[in-house]
């Protein structure tokens, strides 16, 4: 009994975590999820559990998934590693092919790093880490545009980061812009 007792107390203080965070007062969440302030002070305080419904229109308030709520109420069972984001990115009806290609394409080079750093720690030569890295990800690609795959670079040695190709810093190019030009 002490356990439900306690998740419920870590949710309300999650969620005034959150509102905090989101420089949300008391009144100002409440009005926006729907519910009365006493209501939800009862909630952070842990003294109320509210519905599955409740917890949705918090999230919505606090721009965050109404899943981190459930998993943290006992609602629903935290997920494990096997989420397909990118199958999740390709499904949203909200943004267009352009910007799901590009989100992708971000996503592929975080997880490339990650690879390539946690091959290394695992006992594998970097190389062997950007091999997997590589063999691993062309699956996760779109199938249907052929060229956007070969457009991905997943090198992290190459591409606009690698050595010779930064572009100027703001603070380098503030630098040069400030230095005196020479008298000719």
């Amino acid at each position: 009994m002490a356990e439900i007792e306690d998740r419920w107390r870590e949710l309300g203080e999650f969620i005034r975590e959150q509102r905090r965070v989101g420089q949300l007062s008391l009144r100002k969440l409440s009005e926006m999820a729907g519910i009365s302030n006493p209501y939800l002070s009862q909630i952070e305080r842990g003294l109320r559990k509210p519905s599955a419904e409740i917890l949705r229109n918090i999230a919505g308030a606090l721009s965050i998934s109404a899943e981190t709520l459930y998993v943290r109420a006992g609602i629903l069972d935290e997920r494990d590693g096997d989420h397909d984001l990118v199958a999740d990115i390709r499904r949203d009806p909200f943004i267009d092919e352009e910007q799901k290609k590009t989100l992708v394409h971000i996503y592929l080079s975080f997880r490339t790093a990650h690879l390539a750093a946690v091959g290394v720690g695992a006992g594998l030569e970097p190389v062997a880490a950007d091999e997997a890295a590589r063999t691993a990800l062309p699956a996760l690609l779109p199938s249907a545009d052929a060229d956007a795959d070969a457009d991905l670079d997943l090198d992290p040695g190459s591409g606009p980061d690698a050595e010779g190709d930064r572009a100027p810093t703001p603070d380098a190019a503030t630098e040069a812009a400030d230095e005196p030009e020479a008298a000719p």
